[in-house]
């Protein structure tokens, strides 16, 4: 590979998933998922996260993951302004990774899919400290702040979700 040919590529996302604590509230908690045996990242706590397939959108990859590995439905979606990365030294390969938040409704519970064999609904602080990537981390912190501190613009990072086309609703 010539550095002429090297570039960061966007292959997989990140999804943080919130749900308010209570009706109208402004404290939320968020999903972990414990990784089944048998698959990457085995017995670690984990977010939602998953491979853009074909001419998919990141925003699209993160509506089909949260189906495909929760069940939960989307109340709202929201990009976080922050960006994963990391070097995949096999391929040497920098990866960035898009990080969305999905905001579902109180009370809601997963239908966990094969690749997770538990959940847990948790603080902020909670999630910190089970999950084991720091971008992971560092995702969880953004979306925090972009549900939680008044000043973020998060109607400005808001996809609209009716239907099968989106926008921002901040256009």
């Amino acid at each position: 590979m010539t550095s002429e040919s090297r570039h960061p590529v966007i292959r997989v996302i990140d999804c943080h998933v919130a749900r308010p604590t209570a009706e109208g509230s402004d404290t939320y908690e968020y999903l972990v998922l414990l990784r089944a045996p048998d698959r990457v990242d085995e017995g670690r706590w984990r977010i939602v996260t998953g491979k853009i397939e074909g001419s998919e959108a990141a925003w699209q990859a993160a509506r089909r993951e949260l189906a495909e590995e929760t069940q939960l439905p989307l109340a709202r979606l929201l990009v976080v302004p922050y960006v994963s990365r990391y070097y995949e030294w096999q391929h040497d390969r920098l990866n960035d990774i898009p990080v969305l938040l999905a905001v579902v409704e109180p009370g809601a519970d997963p239908i966990l899919d094969d690749e997770h064999v538990d959940f847990r609904w948790a603080t902020r602080d909670e999630a910190l400290d089970l999950l084991v990537w720091p971008a992971q981390r560092e995702g969880l912190r953004a979306a925090d702040l972009l549900l939680t501190d008044h000043h973020q613009p998060g109607h400005a990072l808001e996809i609209a979700i009716e239907g099968d086309g989106a926008s921002t609703t901040g256009d």
